[in-house]
């Protein structure tokens, strides 16, 4: 079947053009680069891996409850709308819902291969060029992670969201080479990946566990690097370019606080998009859990030096200005643990498996 036959909405075109602009620049010096974002390059190359390979496919996912989360992370739980439903309804909730939500991710990560395509091409230094080539693979990988489990295992997905959508254009039409860091590695990716890690922790069903800690793991390198490179950039703008960049910050998070809604999962179950509003911001658990995925944005801006009054104002707005004071460095090495410890889980569960296989075989030929 194709992915264009179970998009939930029609849609018209599988194609989206976005106008962009700005220079290809080519470097010359071949001299060895940043210290920091070279062992960063290696590590990208050293942790390339194969998501046929890597990832337990054969696991079979129930699409009704493709997350095994508790209800009460559904922002509609305790509603009368979620009162009036069946057992049925509710099911058929929880699959829209963790489609919406992979749909995201699916259409983010594309964007996230167009936009470190567009650093290689547009960043003037060669190390930033050898890291930026790394994270197009890992990207496109991602896009083949979640593109697979959408549709063999869910056999369901939503177009992409029209405030994402706009923020994919705004990164990719702006001309100045910085702003395809700031737009993905800071924004999207800042907030994709803290939402990665919410599912992550919250999934009691192994397959969803396994396929974000594996993108997560790249994601940790993808954010790293963006704010390596932007810290050193933005200490050299001028004031006029600096509020320029504050501008993309603010607007681009009015832009997601509006994206977490998914009010067009609610319209799908006739619920209008100004009742879903007033129901996501009167509901605790939605403002914890929007609060939660501001959690890698929030220090990485003010890492990389866009920390104003007026950013912070912002964030005091969106009551996330607290998250400031969390340790990326920390988030990112645990991102990290996870997934390994994953792997070494399932290499230890294949390692036991084999050898009751071949235990079974001695087994069976002493008995004859």
């Amino acid at each position: 079947m194709s992915a264009r036959d179970l998009y939930t909405t029609p849609v018209a075109s599988t194609t989206w053009e976005v106008p962009a602009s700005g220079a290809a620049r080519f470097s010359w010096d071949y001299d060895d680069g940043r210290e920091r974002l070279l062992s960063l390059y290696q590590k990208g190359k050293d942790k390339q891996w194969d998501s046929m390979k890597r990832i337990a496919w054969e696991t079979e996912v129930d699409p009704y409850d493709a997350l095994g989360v508790p209800d009460r992370s559904i922002a509609i739980f305790g509603t009368p709308h979620w009162e009036r439903m069946n057992e049925r309804e509710r099911a058929d909730v929880r699959r829209h819902v963790a489609s919406w939500q992979f749909s995201q991710f699916l259409h983010g990560e594309q964007g996230a291969v167009i936009c470190a395509s567009r650093l290689v091409e547009s960043v003037p230094d060669l190390d930033a060029k050898f890291y930026g080539a790394t994270q197009v693979m890992d990207e496109a990988r991602h896009v083949e992670i979640y593109s697979k489990f959408l549709r063999e295992k869910l056999e369901l997905i939503y177009p992409i969201n029209d405030k994402l959508g706009r923020l994919l254009s705004d990164t990719l039409s702006d001309p100045q080479w910085d702003m395809p860091y700031l737009g993905m590695q800071v924004m999207i990716e800042g907030l994709a990946l803290a939402a990665f890690g919410l599912i992550r922790d919250m999934t009691t069903k192994p397959l969803p566990k396994q396929i974000l800690a594996y993108v997560m793991q790249d994601e940790a390198r993808h954010v790293a690097f963006g704010r390596l490179a932007l810290r050193e950039h933005y200490r050299h703008i001028s004031d006029a370019e600096r509020r320029e960049r504050e501008d993309f910050v603010i607007e681009g998070c009015y832009l997601m606080q509006d994206r977490l809604r998914g009010t067009e999962v609610w319209e799908n179950f006739g619920i209008s998009e100004k009742e879903s509003k007033a129901l996501l911001d009167n509901s605790e658990a939605h403002k914890m859990f929007r609060g939660l995925l501001f959690s890698r944005l929030v220090p990485c801006v003010r890492d990389i030096g866009l920390w104003s009054e007026r950013v912070q104002g912002v964030f005091a707005d969106l009551g996330v200005l607290d998250l400031a004071r969390q340790d990326l460095e920390v988030l990112m090495r645990q991102d990290e643990e996870v997934a390994e410890k994953l792997e070494t889980e399932a290499a230890r569960a294949e390692e036991q498996a084999r050898k009751e296989e071949v235990d079974a075989v001695i087994a069976e030929a002493a008995a004859e």
